[in-house]
């Protein structure tokens, strides 16, 4: 019998951190024996998430690559989370390297690690990752000894940030990116560092910020790249790579079952990807593009088997809009069944305001009611025109109307304020609309029902419409959302928003250029970890680098 945490060399310290299992592994579906680990000719490579387990894991895009190149011929495949701030204080304290999740390997013995960028306020873990990995922060400090640091993921759309301590971005989808990557690094093994990161260069969707110096002036940001051969011919600008068609795509037959519960704690396909929506605030809407569907019978099939060999309870149907799925209903119609044989309940994480959405999810909530969640984004209907929303007043009120007469009692509406064009009007909209929606609720005589609101912030994003509009200072947030908690005096009503100072910088972050790498560091020694978790987070840390860089955080977040 295997006891895993005796090859755990952070066994010992799991009595002494909050959730030790984030760091236990031996996962259901987790294999020991696997004969590449030691051959010498396989290529290591290491996923990592800069966040922790119970989030890492709930991201489909980082299960599906780690599945995938893991059937790729030569190659070795172990992941790795960033530890909560109680275990990285306890690895420093005695030396300890932060090593992979499964083999227990020190990050900088893997061949390649390959970051996964999901959100901005990720960047300092990705730094502390590094750090107790082994490996230098900065790529310009690497040698030949030290593992390719790759990144990939809505982060490498606006790399220059992060570009010091990346090797290479990967600008597009992992299925076509990781494999070209991958294939380079085998063909150059036993080459200086600087000539497989120029063969990479040369590969389409690969950016290496190492190869391109930034040049600022009034006009904006320009690139320069050597004169020398060994630096022409590189693929500048760099452009996203996509797979054409998802009918023949990688499509796991198994996931790994997380050791502890995650935020989305269930089986999930992928259905189609990109959107036809065209929201004007939405990066991923524009960066998914083209609609890309998969078939019927693959979609049926892959949920059987994920189910039949996962174990999982819950099996979710995943897209940016998995209603606008053209044989969802057949799809659902073949699932219900099969599903209920198997005490198996079907989810949808994305409904749109419609009939249909609520007809749909009343068909696969038979049983139990719990609540359901809409974003109207916006509370009038001429700034959903703005930002080109495209649903009316009337599809509103006419989707909330038959939540509350199919039995539902509990409605959750996600809002933002600050976005481009905003009135005083469009956000006591906001109020309005929940209102209107509780009011319909009593009148089908819901005694217990009840409206949550939540309103972000809107962040511009590179590659949108918006990407140029200006971004609310830390104080209109504010001053927005405490007029909208004094305009909510019923009960059942309940509003909350997000953080603005956590908006800021996501802002900053979010269209910032290379300048920003030495702001983000000196944060990070600082103290900065787990910007995106409120009980972490301390944006004087950040304004203090920012002031100690000599940066003014206000010019990138302006219009």
């Amino acid at each position: 019998m295997w006891f895993p945490e005796f090859d755990n060399p952070l066994w010992p310290l799991w009595s002494q951190v909050s959730r030790p299992s984030r760091y236990s592994g031996s996962e259901w579906r987790f294999s020991r024996s696997d004969s590449r680990w030691e051959g010498k000719d396989t290529l290591k490579v290491c996923l990592a998430f800069p966040d922790v387990y119970e989030i890492g894991m709930s991201y489909y895009g980082f299960q599906v690559l780690s599945s995938f190149l893991s059937e790729l011929p030569g190659v070795a495949v172990d992941r790795a989370y960033c530890p909560w701030v109680d275990m990285e204080r306890l690895l420093r304290e005695r030396s300890l390297p932060l090593t992979s999740l499964e083999r227990s390997i020190p990050l900088s013995r893997f061949d390649l690690v390959g970051f996964t960028l999901q959100h901005e306020l990720g960047y300092a873990n990705l730094l502390t990752m590094l750090d107790l990995g082994g490996i230098p922060l900065r790529s310009e400090a690497r040698d030949e000894g030290h593992p390719i640091v790759a990144a990939g993921g809505p982060g490498a759309f606006v790399p220059e940030p992060v570009a010091p301590f990346i090797d290479v971005f990967c600008v597009g989808e992992g299925e076509v990116l990781f494999p070209a990557v991958l294939s380079t690094l085998e063909k150059t093994r036993g080459m200086g560092r600087e000539e497989r990161l120029i063969e990479c260069a040369r590969l389409p969707g690969v950016y290496v910020p190492s190869l391109a110096r930034p040049v600022y002036g009034p006009a904006g940001v320009s690139f320069e790249t050597s004169e020398t051969s060994a630096h022409k011919n590189l693929n500048l600008p760099v452009r996203r790579q996509f797979l054409s068609s998802l009918e023949d795509a990688y499509l796991p037959d198994a996931m790994i079952v997380p050791s502890v519960g995650v935020v989305h704690d269930r089986a999930a396909l992928e259905i189609f990807r990109g959107c036809s929506r065209g929201c004007r605030f939405c990066q991923a809407g524009t960066t998914n593009r083209p609609v890309r569907e998969r078939g019927q019978e693959a979609v049926v099939d892959g949920i059987l088997k994920l189910v039949r060999r996962t174990g999982w309870n819950e099996a979710g149907l995943l897209s940016l809009a998995t209603c606008d799925y053209s044989a969802l209903d057949p799809v659902i119609e073949a699932l219900t069944p099969r599903l209920l044989e198997e005490g198996v309940h079907l989810s949808l994480p994305s409904l749109r305001m419609d009939g249909f959405s609520v007809s749909l999810a009343a068909r696969l909530q038979k049983v139990r009611r719990g609540g359901l969640t809409f974003a109207p984004e916006a509370g009038t209907q001429r700034l959903r025109d703005v930002i080109n929303k495209g649903i009316d007043e009337e599809s509103i009120f006419t989707c909330l109307d038959q939540v509350f007469s199919k039995g539902w009692d509990r409605v959750k509406l996600y809002f933002m304020m600050g976005l481009p064009t905003e009135t005083e009007e469009d956000l006591d909209g906001i109020v309005r609309l929940a209102q209107s929606a509780l009011r319909l609720a009593r009148g089908r005589k819901r005694k217990r029902a009840s409206v949550a609101v939540s309103v972000a912030g809107f962040v511009p994003k590179a590659h949108t419409p918006f990407q140029w509009e200006g971004q609310n200072t830390i104080e209109e947030f504010k001053e927005k959302g405490r007029r909208l908690k004094s305009k909510v005096k019923d009960k059942a009503l309940s509003l909350k928003y997000h953080e603005p100072e956590q908006s800021f910088l996501e802002g900053v972050l979010a269209r910032g250029d290379r300048r920003l790498a030495d702001a983000i560091e000196l944060a990070w020694r600082n103290g900065a970890r787990f910007d995106g978790w409120s009980e972490t987070f301390d944006l004087g840390r950040w304004l203090d680098a920012f002031e100690k860089c000599g940066l003014d955080p206000a010019n990138y977040i302006g219009a």
